[in-house]
């Protein structure tokens, strides 16, 4: 018989079964993936957050497999603050169980822009609550929960592949009403929901397209970059 291997995962600090973990075990684990040397170059990327780890998104998606579905867990990592922490939530929160109380205090704890796109990724597109949560999250104030709207609007417009033409049309006035926000985070999540629904298909593109022209016509300057982005992206898609 072959000798067993001595290693053993970086990510393995307990013997507790993985879908039994208590939030300490669950951050111990996390804390075991740690990259603190990449947290410089994460900052120079706007991943901001207080008590970030550093952990890669490949490392966190593994560990969300491995310990599964649990949203009790998700719940409570995801008030830890940590943003690893919060992706991990996000990928372990149960989608169909999410209210629209939970997933509006997620919103409002959020520090940085990547722990945003991948909570619309992973658990807000999956939610029966998704498509009402983007025109309240649109008429916010705070940057990110006005992110998220946008941020969710483009993850759908690739992952809600039955979803109605009209559907994607009637969110353009809400493109066209944020497109003036100087933000950063908010207007490349602007940017990127028209361009994600430009792609979906020709009689979309030409709306998307429509939209951005008339976006163009507005006097900021976040405006006028959404609007010759997307358009430079559309038009070529249109031509290829």
């Amino acid at each position: 018989m072959p000798a067993a291997s001595s290693r053993r995962s970086p990510a393995r600090t307990d013997t507790a079964p993985l879908s039994t973990l208590s939030l300490a075990q669950a951050m111990a684990r996390l804390q075991a993936l740690a990259r603190p040397e990449q947290l410089a170059g994460m900052q120079r990327f706007a991943m901001h957050g207080e008590a970030r780890l550093g952990v890669a998104v490949p490392q966190l998606r593994a560990l969300g497999k491995a310990l599964g579905p649990n949203h009790e867990l998700a719940l409570q990592l995801w008030d830890s603050g940590v943003p690893d922490a919060q992706i991990l939530a996000s990928l372990l929160a149960e989608p169909q169980r999410l209210s629209q109380a939970q997933m509006d205090h997620w919103t409002l704890g959020l520090q940085a822009w990547d722990v945003c796109d991948q909570a619309c990724l992973n658990a807000f597109r999956r939610s029966p609550l998704a498509w009402a949560s983007i025109p309240r999250w649109a008429a916010a104030e705070a940057e990110y929960v006005r992110r998220c709207a946008f941020s969710l609007l483009a993850v759908l417009a690739v992952h809600d592949k039955g979803r109605a033409d009209a559907d994607f049309i009637a969110c353009l006035g809400l493109i066209e009403a944020a497109a003036g926000d100087e933000r950063n985070f908010v207007k490349k999540s602007v940017n990127w929901a028209l361009r994600q629904i430009g792609k979906r298909n020709p009689v979309l593109r030409t709306e998307a397209m429509a939209a951005a022209l008339r976006i163009q016509a507005q006097a900021s300057r976040s405006a006028r970059w959404i609007a010759a982005d997307a358009l430079r992206e559309l038009r070529g898609k249109a031509g290829s």
